[in-house]
């Protein structure tokens, strides 16, 4: 797989060696770890971020950085949900989350390439407008200021048809902002650890964190901002999906496409954006094709054969692709983020995730939101976000995603994907029936075989394989391994098992 087209910046976070103390321990550095960092150390906190990574090495480098007011699930069916006016409180979260990230960028004086855009929402083709309409005035009454039903979307060559403008929209450079974010940390007094895998968390005051190689982290606070939680009670990771999403990236000519945010309304649906490349070009980014993880039949070449054929229909200037991508979405069952604390666990265990495609909005709430919990302050959003809620309009999708994961364990008694480890050919992975056992065997690039127990210690699921990625997926709640077993992903916290 080609990487995705953002570059780190900044040196590597060093490694934690040695045992430390601090106020708050935050467990994940992506947007929502280092967002909730900086402000605790803006506050006086002192704040240690573990990653089993680089900073911003997870999902923060493979998002498109869509900053938005237009949500993913929409605003008619979150009104439905959540009722109108906890809608007026998400969309205002949003806003002042876009309005967070442009006043940093500003302030530490970094180049995260933020920019304010118009943002287009247009229907599938052969569709009705309806929905269109409904949905313009649900986002008026949640107070999406400037929403209007404009004729077409600004792109040459393809009509759209009427769609939806939400103005004061915005992009960046998701890991210009991880870098910054790191700085006014390191400034603020906090500590920033990368290739420090966390490992347990132990209950107490004060709570102690354990990473692989023995350090411990000894805080009043700790802060769970991965991806998917390595700490949580099951109920929690019943409340959401995990979902892959693809993305493409291809030079186009400077001027070519307005400079705008688009959006579709297909199932799966499109997302459209620009990123900074020469002065006569730029780079056309188009995402979409999302499926349920370890699910979905077909392969990741096919969704990117899809991505680009779509993409050449309205972007006739775009170019041979260069990049090429996949990212993981934690689909919450009621469209937005579970960010406080912990349910079922001690009161100063905290947890962000369900980002739902609005992982860098969504990080930057939580920065807001739980540095107000720590700090003992009451915060508005604190109920529209709760981990613990379950609204009554939910329950459908809830069940639905539910019988969606029980049914994954009927994978213990069928046949494997292959009889033979003789099948594989170099840097291929199958699972395969031994007994009663599922086993998962991958054949390295020097023709060495590798076999791991084909479950995953998390709760049970039988792992498959990603062809693309060469990683082995969780089709119950997105934990991933490495071809050769290493956890890659949680909520997963260990290897697959080896087999002898």
């Amino acid at each position: 797989m080609r990487a995705p087209i953002w570059v780190a910046e900044g040196r590597r976070a060093p490694r934690l060696r040695g045992n430390v103390r601090a106020d708050v321990c935050v467990v994940g550095a992506g947007i929502a770890g280092l967002a909730t960092a900086w402000r605790l150390a803006n506050a006086g906190r002192s704040v240690v971020v573990l990653d089993g990574r680089e900073p911003g090495t997870g999902e923060t480098s493979r998002t498109t950085a869509h900053l938005v007011t237009a949500l993913d699930r929409g605003w008619n069916a979150l009104a439905s949900i959540h009722g109108e006016s906890l809608a007026q409180l998400a969309a205002d979260s949003h806003r002042a989350a876009i309005d967070q990230i442009e006043a940093l960028c500003g302030a530490e004086g970094a180049d995260c390439h933020f920019e304010r855009l118009d943002g287009f929402l247009f229907a599938a083709p052969r569709t009705a407008h309806t929905p269109l309409e409904a949905e313009l005035d649900a986002a008026r009454r949640a107070g999406i200021d400037g929403v209007e039903m404009v004729p077409r979307a600004p792109l040459r060559g393809y009509d759209t048809g009427p769609c939806l403008r939400f103005p004061r929209q915005a992009v960046c450079h998701p890991l210009r902002l991880v870098a910054a974010l790191r700085s006014a940390i390191t400034r603020g007094g906090g500590r920033v650890f990368g290739r420090t895998r966390v490992e347990t968390v132990d209950s107490g005051r004060p709570f102690r964190v354990h990473v692989a190689g023995g350090a411990t982290v000894s805080a009043d606070a700790v802060v769970v901002a991965t991806n998917s939680p390595i700490a949580g009670a099951p109920t929690l990771h019943a409340m959401q999906a995990p979902y892959r999403t693809y993305a493409i990236a291809a030079p186009v000519p400077r001027g070519s496409i307005t400079n705008a945010l688009y959006w579709d309304t297909e199932e799966p649906f499109h997302y459209v954006r620009l990123g900074r490349s020469t002065e006569d070009r730029d780079v056309l980014i188009v995402g979409g094709e999302d499926h349920r993880t370890g699910q979905g039949g077909g392969t990741a070449n096919e969704r990117y054969r899809r991505l680009v054929r779509w993409s050449r229909v309205r972007f006739p200037t775009m170019g041979a692709v260069t990049s090429h991508w996949s990212g993981q979405v934690m689909e919450p069952v009621d469209g937005l983020a579970y960010i406080g604390r912990n349910p079922g666990d001690e009161e100063n265990v905290y947890i962000a995730t369900g980002d739902s495609g609005q992982g860098m909005t969504h990080g930057t709430i939580a920065g807001m939101l739980l540095t107000d919990l720590i700090q003992g302050r009451k915060n508005k959003w604190e109920d529209l976000y709760s981990p613990t809620r379950l609204r009554v309009s939910a329950l459908t999708e809830y069940a639905s995603e539910n019988i969606n994961v029980a049914g994954q364990y009927a994978d213990y008694v069928t046949a494997g994907d292959i009889k033979s480890e003789s099948e594989l050919k170099p840097c291929e992975g199958a699972v395969m029936r031994d007994g009663m056992s599922k086993v998962a065997v991958f054949r390295d690039r020097s023709g060495r075989v590798h076999k791991m127990s084909a479950v995953c210690p998390h709760l049970g699921c039988v792992v498959a394989w990603n062809s693309t990625e060469e990683t082995w997926d969780c089709p119950c709640h997105g934990s991933r391994f490495s071809a050769e077993g290493r956890v890659y992903q949680g909520p997963a916290n260990s290897d697959l098992e080896a087999v002898k």
